[in-house]
């Protein structure tokens, strides 16, 4: 990605696709990338053994399940996991998120299986 001096408006961005599960790569912050999502549903179980996992909700509600407790996160709300714990996003309605994590982290951790796909640029 290169550098801008424009700035990178999260509506615009998240009007651009539909694709459920998918992140969208919105800037890049030395070497942690910012991504957009849109989710529905419930994610996969997985940990990120090396790194810590920002989510921040930009509209309607994000539960991020642990093995010990569940997270509720309402809009304007964020919440970081830990690296190596376990933790599974559900999502009971449409919802937009922002992650940020170090550049090349798998969205499914070391779970891998076919939820697993890699982040996508969005101009």
């Amino acid at each position: 990605m290169s550098t801008s001096i424009v700035p990178v408006n999260l509506a615009d961005k998240l009007s651009l696709f539909d694709e459920l599960w998918s992140q969208k790569k919105v800037a890049v912050l030395n070497d942690y990338e910012v991504k957009l999502a849109k989710l529905k549903g419930e994610f996969v179980w997985h940990a990120h053994e090396d790194t810590d996992e920002l989510f921040l909700v930009i509209s309607r509600r994000l539960t991020i399940q642990l093995r010990h407790a569940d997270v509720l996160l309402e809009p304007g709300e964020l919440f970081v996991v830990p690296r190596g714990v376990e933790h599974c996003p559900v999502a009971h309605e449409e919802t937009a998120i922002l992650l940020l994590e170090p550049a090349g982290t798998l969205n499914t951790g070391s779970t891998g299986g076919p939820m697993t796909k890699a982040a996508e640029i969005l101009t």
